[in-house]
């Protein structure tokens, strides 16, 4: 369908989401006090979106019968999870807007597309080789090493990746991920890590969350922390003016997180992007005035892009079921009448049925006055719970 030719989405129509996890549920909860109703196809009888969503299309994102009826019910469509197939995607834009693209999407989820994109974009992107063939992984230069071993398709949350040291640990590792499509990085001297939201509406217009500084522990997002200065100006420009580059590559609609490397000399890299709201940008549910779930519901229904303001120093903390387990093997529900005890404690659970090590049940956001006061309580909040400190 054009773009342009689309009229705005008023709210009391039906919007549709792909994937019912926590992103999809936020994104119903958003969708809903905007007053729009809401579709979720997703094949879990218990997933956290199915749940509180008005409909539920109970079916695998391939199924042409649950494709038809959520084309049938629903004004306009995005998705919560990049590892939807685009071909989805595109069925559905026959019909009616889908925001994001299918063919965007089909790049978020092809390491070594990804990376051509941010070539072409004229973005940094570390050093790197895509291997898929004996041949390639021969030619390999040895001052790639050491490096990562990241498959090119379904990797996330540090799934897929193998450290390697030398050729010969790289050409092991190609066999034990199967000799599947894989990009080797060039590992980097990190200092920290960042990303950056930006929505881009059907017109063209882009707007975009503040820099978020970012902690990863296992490979799975921690901390973010969000106020002024904390990043130095000069390097939260130059992540924002990639990130706007990466999405207008793209021709992109809908909501995006841009993932960067920070280098011990101040340089940035670009790592990966996420077709979607991201772990990242929770804190703005709370920090901002517009969040990155609002935007979404924006961008997919041609309403106009508003520039967010970051109204208080955030910090997103995230929650894994690991915590449930802090006193031994017998799930307990974490102590959340003290933490929110805690003055600017924001607590969100995602609904999920039961606590997982290592599971994304949920986060918590904490805001202030000041960057000092927001970190106090954070640490305050984490002894509590048991997150180590950061």
């Amino acid at each position: 369908m054009s773009a342009h030719a689309t009229p705005v989405i008023l709210p009391g129509a039906t919007l549709g989401v792909l994937g019912g996890g926590q992103l999809g549920r936020m994104f119903a909860h958003a969708a809903q006090a905007m007053g729009y109703f809401t579709a979720v196809l997703d094949p879990d009888a218990t997933s956290p979106a199915g749940r509180i969503s008005h409909q539920h299309i109970r079916s695998g994102y391939s199924d042409a019968q649950g494709l038809a009826e959520l084309a049938r019910v629903c004004a306009a469509v995005t998705t919560e999870f990049e590892n939807v197939p685009a071909a989805s995607l595109n069925q559905l834009a026959q019909t009616l807007p889908v925001a994001p693209a299918g063919s965007a999407v089909a790049i978020a989820q092809d390491r070594a597309a990804e990376k051509a994109h941010f070539v072409r974009c004229g973005v940094p992107v570390a050093p790197h080789a895509v291997i898929e063939t004996p041949e390639q992984l021969a030619a390999v230069p040895a001052d790639l090493l050491p490096g990562i071993l990241k498959t090119a398709r379904m990797g996330y949350d540090g799934k897929g990746q193998v450290r390697v040291k030398t050729l010969e640990e790289l050409a092991q590792a190609w066999d034990d991920l199967g000799r599947v499509a894989c990009v080797l990085e060039k590992m980097l001297p990190l200092a920290h890590e960042c990303s950056v939201i930006v929505a881009r509406g059907r017109n063209g217009q882009i707007v975009h969350l503040p820099v978020q500084r970012n902690l990863h522990r296992d490979g799975i997002l921690a901390v973010t922390e969000v106020y002024e200065g904390n990043l130095p100006l000069a390097q939260a420009q130059q992540a924002l003016a990639a990130a706007k580059s990466v999405a207008e590559g793209l021709q992109y609609v809908g909501v995006l997180c841009v993932e960067f490397f920070v280098l011990q000399d101040g340089s940035l890299v670009v790592n990966e992007i996420a077709p979607r709201p991201h772990n990242s940008g929770h804190y703005s549910q709370n920090g901002c005035d517009v969040s990155q779930f609002e935007l979404q519901v924006r961008c997919m229904t041609g309403l106009p892009l508003v520039q967010p303001r970051l109204h208080s120093a955030s910090i997103m903390l995230n929650l894994l079921g690991d915590l449930w387990f802090a006193h031994g093997d017998t799930a307990q529900t974490p102590a959340w009448d003290q933490v929110l005890a805690l003055p600017g404690c924001h607590l969100h659970l995602y609904g999920k049925a039961q606590a997982q090590r290592g599971r994304k049940m949920g986060h918590l956001n904490i805001t202030a006055t000041t960057a000092e006061a927001a970190r106090a309580t954070a640490l305050q909040a984490a002894a509590i719970v048991g997150i180590e400190a950061f």
